[in-house]
Formats: C-alpha cells, structure tokens, sequence
C-alpha cells in the first residue's frame, strides 16, 4: 500500500489533524446529546413517536438552512463562518444545560433547544466539508472522506457510551454542558486556525442569484443527480435503525441507557473497520459493485433486528450495518468532493447534506408512524425489503463518478470587448457562436454539442439551443441565454473548468476553425 492510499495519511497534516479532532469532539458531544434528549423522553407515554421526532428535529434543519448555508459559505470566509457559529452553539448549548439542570425541560422546550442545535449543524456542515479540499491534497480526499465517516462514528461509539453512562449515573443536564463544552473547544481550535489568503473573487455575487446558481449546478450536472439519487435510495430505508434503536433497545431487548450506549458502539465499530477496509474496497470494487455489497449487508441487518430480537444476534448485525452505513456514505461524500469545481462546492455539498439529512429526517417520521401502527419488527423488515429493492435500480441507473476529471477552473474565454457595457444587473443576455461544419463532420459535432451544452448549463444559461441555417447548412449556431450580465461574466472569470476546456476544444476541432461569437444585449 503506497503512502497516499492509507487511511491515516491526511491526519499527517497538522491543519487537518487539528480541526479533525476538534470536530471529532463536536460530533462527540452532539451523539451525548441527542442519546439524553432520547432518553429523556423514552418514558414518555408515546415513546415511539417523541424518541422519533428527537431524531427528525434534529436533522430538520438542514432541509431549511443547509443551501442558504452553502451558499453563504461559497461567498463568506468559511473559517469566520464556522468560528461564529460554534459560538453561537455554544450559547444555546449552555442555556439548554440551565433548563435541563433546573428541571424546566419538558419535551416540547426539548424539541426546540434540539432544533436550534440542528440549525447551527447546518450551518457547520457545508463549510467543513468545503474546507476539507483545501487542507487536504487531491489524492488524498478519499482517505480524508473516510476519516470524515471515521469521525462521525467514532463520535456514535465513543459519544452514546459515553452518554449513555453519565446520563445514568448523573442526568441528561451533565452531557448538555460536555456538549457546550465541545462547541467551545471547535471554536478555541479555529481561532488557532490562520487560512492563508484566498485568491480574490472580484465582486460579491448577490445572495439570490449565487443560490440560484448552485441549484442550476446540481439540475444540469449528471453526476452529481445520480450520487444524490443513490444516496436518498440507501439513507431513507437506512435511517430506520437511527430512528428506532432507542425503542429496540427499551421495548425488545430490554435494555437500559447503557445497554442503549453499546448497541450504538456496535455500530461505530463497524464504521471503523468499514473505513480501515476502504482502501482496499477501492480497489477490489468499483463503484456500482460497492453499493451493491453495502446495500445487501446492511438490508441482511435490518432482516436479523427484525426476526431475531436478542442482543448476541443484534449487536454483530449493527457492526455489519455499520461497515455498510460508512462505506457508502463516505464512497459517495469523496466522490463530491473529487468532483465538485471550488466555485460551487459548499453550495453543491450543501445540497447533498439536504438529501442525506432530509433523507433521515423523512425516514425517522415514516418509520416512527409506521412502528406505531404496524410494530416495530413490521418496520425493519419493511425498510430491508425497500432496501434491496433499490440495489436492482443499479444496473439501469448506475453511478458513474468521474472523479478524474480535471474540475481546476480553467480562464479560457477572451474578455468580452463591446462598445456599448451593460451593468452588472442588465440581462438577460443572448449569446451565440457560429460555426462552420463540414458535412462528414456533422453527427460528430452535434454529438460534441450536448456537452458544452452541459457546461453551458452548469455554469450559468437558463436555456441552450444549437440550430443550423437553413440557408447555409454548413452553418450551426449555437444560442444561450444568461440572466444577466453579471452571470456571464463569471463564466469568464472562473467558473468554467479544464473539462469544459476539454469539451469546447473537442467540438471545435470538428468545425472549421473557432467559433464567431456575439453578445445580444436585452433592449429597454
């Protein structure tokens, strides 16, 4: 194994090693947290139904905040970003402790504290994931995705355990403050933390149209739809063991916070080794056959927490869906990152964390219901079988990640040189590109077409079209329209990248020399 495909290697760097761990003792305090919130409300009458909105509150946020978030932190200082709101976490966290502390915390006041925390995780999470990229080499983002996976399950293992046992022998009030106490010790980190100077980005982008932006990304980007499309097939069935376990543990197993604490580690080491085996994963399995194999051990889980309710059986069958759960999520989170250009990254991750988090989010409500109603071994059997029936999309819609491709922006058009300069905000703006085509070169080109058709989209045309003039056929002009002026030129000025180069020049050697370009300007 080379140096570069080991898991540890990105911990060598000081930057990342760092901020991995004071991350790793956010999620810690944030698993310590959620594991006292759910037992606090565990007695309650309805169990089923408030351990489950405990889990949905918790992740609702992000299906708000998590693209505005993104979209900030592509235009903002992401280290200032993440600074302010642990600061702000921090607050929150300490003032929930005096509530709990004070026994002034019933479950509705429960849920609102727990859905201020999930704010301030949304805002957190597409920043240190766009971050990552920047800290880390281009080789190594995988390995660094998968201690980012590591991470968040060392943080389940080792943060419920934890909990689990300080709640029993303390109270829900005591892992309230260790959790305030991690908000600080990420922000006392960051401050630490001197982010060399980013390259200058000209003006702002204004809000509405950089998230605007972001989305137009994510809708013309292939890749990207199937990673997010195979990512909701995995957590939504998946999410029912975050959901339900607490339940498992009380109803069906009979355990206590402790016994809750362990089956919860069951899992994490599962992640663990899953990250360990990575690399080799890597290699052996290529990308569909990855969830496939991850698919199929973690629906056999959910099949044996089902139909064999004793803990001997339960906690191997969490180790395994714990391998599973981290191999993809971290598989498919690397391919992201490898992907993503810097200019939309965070805006396009924040998306993912949007349908990962709302994937979660959906599940913990529709399993709670469907616990209700139909009992609990009904719900795991359910959610394999929904699980398994999403690997047989695989073969007609397969994930093809691209993460060779070279996404460094690429500055390759000519500034545009016009007599009459429109303002920023002026558009929308036609622009055309005439080329000359030979005949035997034809099906090729417009072949070739779709392609910039792609970039063009990507990068900021609302509408494309390619046309030949019926008058010349050898003539093909292709149209775009940009909302304004502004947005096309950061198609000029960085938005584009070598792929798109690479597309453009393909097209082009099929014409007869470049293409003639003009900038038709609204008029009034």
């Amino acid at each position: 194994m080379t140096v570069t495909e080991t898991p540890w290697t990105p911990l060598r760097n000081p930057v990342f090693r760092m901020l991995w761990l004071a991350v790793l003792a956010s999620n810690a305090g944030t698993w310590m947290q959620t594991v006292g919130a759910q037992w606090l409300v565990v007695h309650e009458p309805d169990a089923v139904t408030w351990t489950s909105l405990v889990q949905a509150v918790t992740t609702l946020p992000v299906l708000l905040f998590a693209l505005p978030s993104g979209t900030i932190a592509d235009a903002l200082d992401r280290r200032r970003l993440l600074l302010g709101v642990q600061l702000g976490l921090f607050v929150v966290a300490v003032t929930l402790t005096a509530f709990a502390a004070l026994d002034h915390l019933d479950p509705p006041l429960l849920l609102v504290f727990t859905f201020l925390l999930g704010v301030g995780q949304a805002l957190t999470l597409p920043s240190w994931q766009a971050v990552i990229p920047e800290v880390v080499p281009h080789d190594q983002l995988p390995a660094a995705s998968a201690l980012g996976a590591v991470n968040t399950n060392l943080a389940r293992s080792a943060g419920p355990a934890a909990g689990g046992l300080l709640v029993a022998q303390f109270g829900s009030a005591v892992v309230f403050g260790l959790n305030a106490l991690s908000f600080a010790i990420f922000a006392l980190v960051l401050l630490r933390w001197r982010r060399p100077p980013q390259p200058p980005t000209g003006h702002a982008e204004r809000f509405g149209s950089a998230l605007r932006a972001g989305e137009r990304y994510v809708r013309w980007s292939p890749v990207v739809r199937r990673i997010l499309g195979r990512v909701l097939l995995f957590v939504l069935p998946g999410s029912v063991i975050w959901a339900l376990l607490p339940v498992v543990a009380r109803q069906e197993l009979g355990l206590g916070a402790q016994g809750y604490g362990i089956l919860l580690a069951a899992l994490g080491i599962g992640a663990i080794a899953g990250a360990l085996l990575m690399p080799r994963a890597r290699r052996m399995l290529s990308t569909n056959q990855m969830i496939v194999s991850t698919g199929l051990g973690y629906g056999v889980a959910l099949l044996v927490v089902a139909f064999v309710p004793h803990v001997i059986a339960v906690i191997p069958a969490l180790v395994l869906a714990g391998l599973g759960w981290m191999m993809l999520v971290s598989r498919m989170n690397a391919a992201m990152q490898l992907f993503l250009p810097n200019w939309v990254r965070a805006r396009a991750l924040a998306i993912y964390q949007l349908v990962f988090a709302g994937g979660q989010a959906a599940g913990a409500l529709l399993w709670g219901q469907f616990a209700s109603a139909f009992g609990l071994g009904h719900a795991f059997a359910t959610a394999s079988a929904l699980m398994l029936a999403g690997l047989l999309l695989v073969r007609v819609w397969p994930v093809h990640t691209h993460e060779n491709d070279d996404n460094a922006p690429a500055v390759y058009w000519p500034e545009p040189h016009l007599m009459y300069q429109p303002g920023l905000e002026d558009g929308p703006i036609l622009i055309s590109a005439a080329y000359r085509v030979q005949q035997e070169n034809v099906a090729a080109f417009t072949a070739a077409m779709q392609r910039v058709r792609g970039s063009r989209l990507r990068t900021g045309a609302t509408q494309w079209g390619l046309f030949r003039d019926g008058a010349a056929p050898d003539t093909f002009v292709e149209v775009y329209l940009v909302p304004t002026w502004d947005e096309h030129l950061r198609q000029h000025e960085g938005r584009l990248t070598e792929t798109d180069e690479q597309a453009e020049q393909h097209a082009t050697a099929l014409a007869a020399g470049p293409p003639t370009i003009t900038h038709l300007l609204a008029a009034g």
